[in-house]
């Protein structure tokens, strides 16, 4: 008998190159019932990142999703030369409601396998965090037609961060940037993959 694999709900980044897999994935994601938001995205990778992420790109589709394994399927049909991620979350952590929109998604991964303890304290420290909406720990999968040149060590250890306001790019990183330094000080390391600044609302 075949392994039966659990489905997980997350966020997903693919490039938006304007060539036609771009465009098709974005038309099907906006129909999609297992896609619960779609946004247009600037994406920066941190300089601790960029080595193993050479093939990124600067524009992304990002997602929130219900089941991993059809996001999967959609992005093997319109795998591209530059790198979609996938981040399943299997503990969430925190969800609030937010009567703003959601303006920023920040990813980061933590070097070492938190114990549950240390899940505890970095959740009681973002849920203190009024921009926070969402934050979610998983792990993250990537689909690229050209082969990566140096294994990610650290794609077990994926933890995002949804935020709303109406604070500019700059301010959002600002403080994305305070409360890793927070939970650093706190011996948990925390480091920052990609952050993503929406654009557009497409769904």
């Amino acid at each position: 008998m075949s392994e039966l694999k659990l489905s997980y709900p997350g966020y997903v980044c693919a490039p938006y190159l304007h060539n036609i897999d771009s465009v098709e994935l974005k038309d099907s994601w906006i129909k999609s019932k297992n896609i619960e938001k779609l946004f247009f995205a600037t994406a920066t990778f941190s300089i601790d990142s960029q080595p193993y992420f050479t093939e990124s790109a600067n524009h992304y589709l990002v997602a929130k999703f219900r089941d991993n394994h059809k996001v999967g399927k959609e992005l093997e049909k319109h795998n591209q030369d530059k790198i979609s991620f996938v981040f399943d979350i299997s503990d969430d952590l925190f969800e609030t409601e937010k009567e703003a929109e959601t303006n920023f998604i920040s990813v980061y991964y933590l070097e070492y396998g938190e114990s549950d303890e240390d899940m505890m304290e970095i959740a009681s420290l973002l849920i203190n965090r009024n921009k926070i909406e969402n934050a979610g720990y998983g792990h993250m999968e990537t689909f690229c037609t050209i082969p990566t040149k140096f294994t990610f060590p650290y794609s077990k250890n994926i933890l995002v961060l949804e935020l709303s306001g109406e604070k500019s790019y700059q301010s959002v990183k600002k403080y994305c940037d305070q409360t890793r330094k927070d939970a650093n000080r706190k011996g948990l390391a925390m480091t920052s993959l990609v952050s993503l600044s929406i654009l557009e609302s497409l769904k």
